[in-house]
């Protein structure tokens, strides 16, 4: 979206995948797929992919002057969303990524095609690139919910070493009941009986088996 230079530093109005709500607030940065909106409290990390549309704002929420520097430090001349995740690793984020809530926690690694949160709510989860519509990075003195860092330390992580992409990560959970996609559908929640073709086959509470294609999945988790 590097045509957005007429909007930089305005306010603007954009609407992205999966979200009812339109996003307000200024344009602070953009790159080649990625743009940086600041609402007047948090920065906004968008991967341009997820842009439905974006337009210039008809006023804006608060004053430029009152803009803060940007959280994630961006030491060359363009910015882009894998060296955006790289600088968040370590740090306490919120992601979005479907439905009505947010998943919030540290970014603990980056892959060539996911990242891992742990987060306090559903230990540790692999989160596939494609899938996250922003990332906020908080105050590196913030903590969901006020838990003292060590707690995110003592959360069952995966017993297993991490692979390098979301496919082969599905791949070594055969045989291990999983939770996918935060549990929201009961059907995405059971044993992960086999994964090939890009197609796993998951048997559900009742017993029977359930088909899905890896493009539709967003996240993994482990109860």
């Amino acid at each position: 979206m590097n045509n957005l230079h007429t909007l930089a530093g305005k306010p603007v109005e954009l609407e992205i995948s999966g979200k009812m709500l339109s996003i307000h607030g200024n344009l602070i940065e953009f790159g080649k797929d990625i743009l940086v909106i600041y609402n007047g409290k948090d920065f906004l990390y968008i991967p341009s992919i997820h842009v439905q549309h974006i337009k210039l704002a008809l006023k804006a929420d608060f004053e430029s002057a009152d803009l803060p520097g940007t959280p994630l430090e961006n030491q060359a001349d363009s910015i882009d969303y894998r060296k955006i995740l790289t600088n968040a690793t370590g740090l306490f984020v919120e992601l979005y990524v479907m439905g009505k809530h947010s998943i919030h926690g540290y970014l603990t690694s980056v892959k060539d095609d996911f990242l891992v949160l742990n987060s306090p709510i559903f230990h540790t989860v692999v989160i596939s690139l494609n899938h996250i519509k922003y990332l906020i990075p908080y105050n590196s003195d913030s903590t969901p919910y006020l838990l003292k860092k060590e707690h995110f330390f003592l959360v069952r992580p995966f017993n297993m070493e991490l692979a390098n992409t979301f496919e082969q990560q599905l791949k070594k959970l055969e045989g291990v009941f999983i939770v996918l996609d935060l549990g929201e559908n009961p059907k995405k929640i059971g044993l992960l009986k086999k994964f090939e073709d890009q197609t796993l086959e998951l048997v559900i509470a009742d017993g029977s088996s359930v088909y899905m294609h890896l493009e539709h999945l967003k996240t993994i988790h482990l109860p």
